[in-house]
């Protein structure tokens, strides 16, 4: 007979309520303005959103892909911010 542990019980009753009546997915983070990462508030199944816009599972491939987009995203809109300073400063028009 196999034993079962209290950790595998915990974890059929979220599974068991997202079969019956779906995953409710919130966002856990926003990678750029329109590539989020949802985790399921109930079993906890990580979901991002693909190159054509399309929810996809988060693979370890798919957070390295976000990570890298994020950081790319982020010193983009720093240096966007940095170039709109400089020019409001001196006057200079773009």
């Amino acid at each position: 007979m196999k034993k079962t542990t209290t950790n595998q019980k915990n974890n059929v009753l979220p599974r068991l309520y997202c079969n019956l009546f779906g995953h409710d997915f919130e966002v856990s983070k926003k990678v750029t303005s329109h590539v989020n990462e949802y985790t399921c508030k109930h079993c906890k199944k990580e979901l991002t959103t693909n190159g054509n816009g399309y929810l996809t599972e988060l693979t370890p491939k798919y957070k390295e892909i976000n990570a890298t987009l994020e950081r790319i995203y982020t010193a983009r809109k720093l240096r966007l911010q940095e170039n709109r300073l400089y020019t409001s400063n001196y006057g200079i028009s773009a």
